[in-house]
């Protein structure tokens, strides 16, 4: 068995930002991660990816993006920002350690890969959100004669020229992977189920997330109803466009639904140009074609599912619902925050970004951390 003060499970930005500020208050940790290279998933995901955030806003502690690097930077840029961040700050994983079970055992968590064990005081568990894909039944899916795919596995629209492509979902992923298919010759289509909200990634120039500091004192409906009409000069009627309207304001679905709004980036204008056509919600596949709410259909070549991921902390760490429903919440509202010397990096769905909110909590952790280790001592 391996003995460490503090354990970090996954070493994409979540993982290696609670190793830098754990590094910082000068404290010793094992860092483990599943694959053989950090930020595994950035390196896996579609080709067109940039972050929805601005480099200002989404530099991990202590190392900011490049000056030369776009206000927006690509897939690539953040592999290479990741992998740069974990060597300059000599943070050094454990790679190929697949994690299998995590068990409170008196005063230390046991945590077992397939080759060791490791006894810690603290357990931060930063493997996200993001790490299953979540795979809707169809009614009917078994007959479609095309190829249907997750967004995980899209790449670029290469394959997909002059076909008729169907994506369902309309997230950030799946709303970029449109654009993506339109500008490689694909005929693109999107199945909305949900209502939902639209606000444009910039504003007059400036990132919406600057812009939403302004109002960021204020509770997510008081500040949703201030900037109401400037967003609807901005973005104007998505209902016109076969949408439906969320009830809650971006800030306040956030909050209420955990979802992201849709940050444009040109998925509009390609729909009020036509490139991109709006279907409802899917009620049967019969072979080849779709058939949508309001009597609507059309044949597809081809379908992609983005329908988002789930979390896998099931398959190695039980649980309680009030536990899982805890990490809905910013730290500083968490009544289970670091409960038993177990603590979450990366799971927050911020409206502020999630790598400047992963390192508002790498900080937290690191300092609580840090603080009962003072107290320990002190004890002992």
């Amino acid at each position: 068995m391996t003995s460490t003060p503090t354990l970090i499970i996954g070493s994409s930005a979540a993982g290696l930002a609670s190793a830098a500020c754990l590094q910082k208050e000068g404290l010793p940790f094992i860092i483990l991660e599943k694959y053989s290279q950090v930020a595994t998933d950035w390196r896996n995901h579609y080709d067109r990816l940039h972050l929805h955030t601005n480099k200002k806003c989404s530099g991990l502690p202590f190392k900011n993006f490049d000056r030369s690097l776009p206000n927006y930077p690509s897939r690539q840029d953040v592999v290479k920002y990741l992998d740069h961040y974990a060597e300059e700050l000599s943070i050094r994983p454990v790679f190929n350690a697949e994690v299998l079970s995590v068990k409170k055992e008196g005063d230390h968590w046991i945590t077992k890969t397939g080759k060791e064990t490791y006894q810690s005081r603290f357990v931060i568990v930063a493997t996200g959100r993001n790490h299953k894909p979540k795979i809707p039944d169809l009614k009917g899916q078994s007959s479609f004669k095309g190829d249907i795919l997750h967004s995980s596995q899209y790449k670029n629209g290469k394959a997909f020229a002059g076909k008729n492509v169907l994506v369902v979902g309309f997230g950030n992923s799946g709303c970029e992977q449109a654009i993506c298919l339109h500008e490689h010759g694909a005929r693109p289509s999107l199945s909305v189920r949900s209502p939902v909200n639209v606000i444009p990634r910039d504003i007059f120039g400036f990132s919406v997330l600057e812009v939403g500091k302004l109002t960021s004192l204020f509770p997510p409906r008081v500040a949703d109803k201030i900037n109401a009409p400037l967003l609807k000069i901005l973005v104007g009627d998505i209902t016109k466009l076969g949408l439906k309207k969320s009830k809650y304001g971006p800030l306040e679905q956030i909050e209420k639904e955990f979802k992201i709004p849709l940050l444009d980036i040109g998925t509009i204008k390609l729909i009020k140009q036509g490139h991109i056509k709006v279907y409802g919600d899917i009620v049967k596949i019969e072979g080849n074609t779709v058939y949508f709410e309001e009597n609507k259909h059309e044949k597809f070549d081809a379908i992609i599912l983005a329908t988002g991921y789930q979390h896998n902390l099931e398959s190695f760490l039980n649980l309680s619902s009030d536990r899982m429903n805890d990490l809905n919440k910013c730290v500083d509202k968490q009544s289970h925050f670091g409960k038993d010397g177990l603590y979450f990096c990366g799971f927050y769905v911020s409206p502020m970004g999630m790598l400047r909110e992963i390192g508002i909590e790498a900080r937290k952790i690191s300092k609580e951390i840090a603080k009962k280790k003072k107290i320990e001592k002190k004890e002992s």
